[in-house]
């Protein structure tokens, strides 16, 4: 009797494993959710107003070099979010030359329709980031009563205090959605402050300069461009001092990533095929 419970118990373990598996897809040494873009602004929706606090990540081709880099606790902070998806239509397409699917789904597009089919007018809204005129651009276009704004300082990062005081503003401030527009990993930063503290509510968005696209600060790429992805061509027409480090030094460096992550995924398939072939052996 005692051998059956085991038995059952590694079977209800080998099924939760295929479970997680099922839901996720390890990519370039980062974990995705499995939902394409309706999946994922259904996800966030049908979230009530008061559920505790939960965060979404939006990780792009820019995230996944500086992860190379950072420090464990950087990574671990992508770890703690209740959704990760695909911010990136070049992350999409280096996926499907791997044989892997990731569906694509951009911060700005999720931000924009969050605020144009979901948000109503009179709830309220948690801004931690962007400036003054964003905020008042955003409130203008969609209408918006009630739009609680923090503008933390420069430096937040390397600030834990000022990362504790943006989580308390959360808190003080309860709203279904809650936009982080700081940047990475400062955003995170704050989102994991939010989760430990407990008391916060909604769902946190790390959507770094969606705002500013909603604003007219920043224009989005005609819709052929982003459909042939070359939305990073436009960003690097439109801001090349700000952008050209980004999009022609650090960006290419993901083809070294890619190159490693298919070195690893070689590796670890040599070792499932000889666990398989042992305990076929064995079985014999």
């Amino acid at each position: 009797m005692a051998e059956k419970g085991q038995d059952r118990r590694k079977k209800s373990r080998g099924q939760t494993d295929r479970r997680q598996q099922n839901r996720h897809v390890w990519f370039l040494n980062a974990t995705f959710d499995r939902i394409d873009f309706r999946q994922t602004v259904e996800r966030i929706s049908e979230r009530p107003a008061g559920s505790a606090f939960k965060f979404v990540v939006t990780p792009n081709v820019d995230h996944l070099v500086r992860l190379q880099t950072e420090p464990d606790w950087v990574r671990r902070l992508y770890a703690q979010a209740w959704l990760t998806v695909c911010d990136s239509r070049i992350l999409e397409l280096i996926a499907a030359i791997s044989g892997e699917k990731v569906n694509v789904t951009p911060g700005s597009d999720l931000t924009k329709y969050l605020f144009e089919n979901v948000i109503k007018p009179d709830e309220p809204v948690t801004v931690i980031g962007a400036n003054a005129q964003v905020i008042e651009a955003v409130t203008r276009r969609y209408g918006l009563q009630n739009v609680n704004w923090y503008e933390p300082p420069m430096g937040l990062r390397h600030n834990l205090l000022a990362v504790e005081q943006c989580a308390d503003f959360v808190a003080k401030n309860p709203a279904r959605f809650a936009f982080f527009c700081v940047g990475s990993p400062q955003q995170e930063m704050i989102a994991r402050a939010c989760l430990r503290r407990k008391d916060c509510e909604g769902t946190g968005l790390c959507v770094g300069a969606s705002l500013d696209f909603l604003a007219g600060k920043v224009h989005r790429a005609p819709k052929w461009m982003q459909r042939n992805r070359l939305e990073w061509l436009f960003r690097l027409l439109s801001e090349p001092k700000r952008m050209w480090q980004r999009y022609l030094v650090d960006g290419p460096k993901i083809a070294f990533v890619w190159w490693k992550w298919q070195k690893a995924r070689a590796a670890l398939k040599r070792v499932e095929k000889l666990d398989k072939a042992g305990a076929y052996s064995g079985r014999r």
